[in-house]
């Protein structure tokens, strides 16, 4: 029987982040797979965005066209968060800071929403219908 998933989040996480940010993610409670072990390295970005939905997994990724909301409108997938970190961050401090800066939206439903993690902070933005809880965190 596996343990229940922290916060009822579940994690697809492209290969242009870290190898090590899915098991670190596992470690800290949530679930997560990484594309590279679902058969998606090299894909277009459409086919894995596609996966994330049929599997109703939050998108985690570096790339910054999936922060664009006109091609991916809040409110229409499972949830997208964007890692902005510049290339000199150790992949250690990238892992502990995308963890610490997802608790700080515990408890919140992640579907629809655009979450952008970077070092000290991070930036939600979501529908005028979705509840908001918090806008912008900062250590």
């Amino acid at each position: 029987m596996s343990a229940p998933k922290l916060d009822g989040w579940s994690f697809l996480i492209d290969e242009d982040m870290p190898r090590s940010t899915a098991p670190f993610l596992q470690a800290s409670g949530y679930e997560a797979i990484d594309v590279r072990d679902v058969g998606l390295a090299g894909h277009p970005d459409a086919e894995v965005f596609a996966y994330a939905q049929a599997q109703q997994r939050t998108l985690v990724t570096a790339d910054m066209g999936f922060a664009n909301i006109t091609l991916f409108p809040l409110g229409t997938h499972a949830g997208i968060v964007v890692g902005r970190f510049p290339n000199s961050v150790p992949t250690a401090t990238l892992n502990d800071e995308l963890v610490h800066q997802l608790q700080q939206l515990s408890g919140q439903n992640l579907e629809g929403i655009l979450i952008i993690v970077e070092p000290g902070r991070v930036r939600v933005r979501r529908t005028p219908s979705q509840p908001l809880h918090k806008q912008v965190y900062h250590d």
